[in-house]
């Protein structure tokens, strides 16, 4: 019997890729729903063809499974056979058959890294890929070492030390500028983890702590030297003769598409309608974390459905627009408030309008690649969003019209299909009473009669018409969300009109 991991999530390198030009799914035929396939998983059926066996595979036999018929795919050295997956696969079965007979995890990170295959797939494990070991060469240190003292004076370290009552665990990042966002604390149990966010890489403390410790926690950042001490209170006032067990990837400094999600549970504790199908949901975080989603950043729910965890990604938002220009005094970090659309044939936005204040659903760390610099250089934002596209846009809105002292326009083109659809159109308008910078554009698809604004979809005219610079070499940054269609079309459309890539950022999913 082949030694296969349990069934985990997230994945080893999960992460959502967020760039231009996102995967678009395909019309599936009618009972090929993710509810459906689900239910196949469950129904007993040899979904393999091996009858329970577990088999090495080799490179020569996995080739051999590369038609629709028979399709087997190898993903981070565990081999699947999707062939009765094909018809339920959103992106449609030509995206399976680009890894057929292959190992497919490149392409699979490239799309969709943050999917969890390993809970929808588990059924159709047929085992593991042989592999032959292959010698390092001469010199070569394993993974994680740090060649040369230059490297190891800029890889982040860590010490402690204890009163009778605090242990006091001190990261020095050796890294300036460090602040509240680039730091994420989780003491869950006796299990501490904390990562720090150092550009693409993190450095992790992961450690099972020797003794009981208290739910309240305090994380203080020095911002200008780099170190970050993680204050936790004792249960029993007794000397520690050791901080813990180090735990798997405790004292790491590697990429964070290398590292896994980390999840924690949080409460739900209000849920209210801001339009007739969306709702803003308020989810309040664990005393004993610490974590901040950046602007432009996104977060995973995680919800066990009919016996499969599901994972979708959402965007952060303000609980509403602040006309001071202030962030609300109750929005202290420790609440995070996610805009939903549920969906009637939604299986997991359903899930999650079914949630009762006081039910627990479990939620990420941030991940995305907006870095707000991309603002902080411009003269003109201009954001484009269709429907509850509008999410990343919330936080930017603010940060732009609050922080950002060189921008001479911020204007919002804002696509939906009725009136009704419109999120926060109250808000918007008075921000931009409010503002003179700041300038919002309604469009709609599907209009009344009695509608005096623009109407259509996104097109090149226009975009040509509301997306201008303030001057003919003004420094210019579209940002642009919605449905995968209005994204990619949306991004070629400003192509042609002789913006650059550089000056095009897309949040796609």
């Amino acid at each position: 019997m082949l030694n296969v991991p349990p069934q985990a999530f997230p994945a080893p390198s999960s992460q959502q890729r967020v760039a231009a030009g996102g995967r678009a799914k395909v019309p599936l035929k009618p009972g090929r729903s993710l509810m459906d396939w689900i239910r196949l998983t469950k129904s007993g059926q040899d979904l393999t063809g091996l009858k329970g066996r577990l088999i090495e595979v080799t490179e020569d036999e996995l080739a051999k499974h590369n038609k629709k018929e028979d399709c087997w795919i190898c993903i981070r050295g565990l081999v699947y056979n999707v062939t009765p997956y094909m018809e339920y696969h959103p992106g449609g079965e030509d995206e399976l058959m680009k890894a057929a007979g292959t190992d497919g995890t490149d392409l699979f990170d490239q799309v969709h890294r943050w999917v969890n295959y390993e809970s929808m797939l588990k059924e159709c494990l047929v085992g593991r890929m042989a592999v032959k070991p292959i010698a390092a060469p001469k010199g070569m240190l394993p993974e994680n070492k740090v060649l040369g003292a230059s490297a190891k004076d800029l890889t982040p370290s860590y010490d402690w030390f204890q009163t009778d009552n605090l242990v006091t665990i001190v990261i020095y990042t050796k890294q300036k500028d460090m602040n509240a966002e680039l730091v994420i604390v989780d003491c869950q149990d006796k299990r501490l983890r904390g990562e720090i966010v150092m550009g693409d890489h993190s450095y992790l403390v992961e450690i099972d702590l020797d003794h009981a410790v208290q739910e309240d926690m305090a994380v203080n950042i020095a911002e200008k030297v780099g170190k970050v001490e993680i204050v936790l209170k004792k249960k029993d006032n007794i000397h520690w003769k050791m901080l813990g067990q180090s735990l798997k990837s405790h004292n790491a400094f590697i990429k964070r598409t290398d590292r896994g999600l980390f999840y924690r549970k949080c409460k739900l504790v209000s849920k209210k309608e801001v339009t007739h199908d969306t709702k803003l949901f308020c989810l309040v975080l664990p005393k004993s974390t610490h974590l901040r989603v950046p602007t432009g950043q996104h977060v995973y729910l995680k919800q066990n459905i009919a016996g499969t965890e599901v994972v979708k990604p959402y965007t952060p938002v303000l609980p509403f627009l602040p006309l001071d220009f202030k962030e609300p005094s109750h929005h202290d970090g420790a609440h995070i408030y996610l805009m939903i659309k549920i969906y009637s044939c939604g299986l997991f936005t359903q899930a999650l309008d079914h949630l009762q204040i006081g039910d627990y659903i479990s939620v990420s760390n941030p991940e995305g690649n907006f870095k707000k610099s991309q603002v902080q250089t411009s003269e003109d934002l201009f954001l484009l969003a269709a429907g509850t596209g509008f999410t990343p846009m919330v936080k930017l809105l603010n940060f732009a019209l609050t922080e950002v002292s060189c921008l001479w326009a911020v204007k919002l083109i804002f696509f939906n299909k009725t009136e009704d659809d419109i999120l926060w159109r109250n808000q918007l308008e008075q921000l931009a009473l409010k503002d003179e910078r700041f300038e919002v554009q309604f469009i709609l698809s599907q209009p009344t009669k009695d509608w005096v604004g623009k109407q259509g979809k996104i097109s090149s005219s226009l975009l040509s018409e509301f997306v201008k610079r303030s001057r003919k070499d003004s420094k210019v940054l579209i940002c642009i969300c919605g449905p995968t269609p209005f994204t990619e079309q949306g991004v070629q459309y400003l192509k042609d009109l002789g913006y650059s890539q550089e000056e095009i950022h897309a949040f796609t999913a």
